[in-house]
């Protein structure tokens, strides 16, 4: 629907509402045509939006946490790449696990993401729910 449309939807809907006569009806009339016409404009709720926002924050420290660890792992194997032919016989093969010494990276704390409700409407994703 186009703006010019709305519009004019809302204006008939706020004139109809002042010919009606009480206050009353008047308010109730508004409160709906404002109601029809910003769930037309597809608005997000504050809460919404701020549960977004810190999905969004979530995500971010996640990818610059895994990106370091790339970097790390990188790193480790160009050096490794020169140490592979004097530590040829100690190298676990590839795919194995490593070893309990090896250090790793702090994981971020809480990977899990959390929508809400109105705002989970493929359906088809499982999503870990508190």
């Amino acid at each position: 629907m186009n703006n010019s449309n709305f519009f004019s939807d809302l204006q008939g809907k706020i004139n109809q509402a002042l010919e009606s006569g009480p206050a009353k009806d008047i308010e109730r009339n508004v409160k709906a045509a404002m109601t029809s016409g910003f769930a037309k404009l597809d608005l997000v709720t504050r809460e919404e939006f701020d549960i977004q926002a810190q999905v969004l924050a979530k995500t971010r420290a996640k990818l610059e946490a895994l990106e370091l660890r790339v970097i790390e792992l990188e790193a480790r194997l160009a050096g490794g790449a020169s140490a592979t032919a004097t530590t040829a016989s100690t190298t676990p093969p590839a795919g194995a696990a490593p070893s309990a010494t090896a250090p790793f990276p702090k994981q971020p704390e809480d990977p899990t993401i959390v929508l809400p409700p109105s705002l989970d409407k493929s359906g088809d994703i499982p999503i870990d729910k508190p």
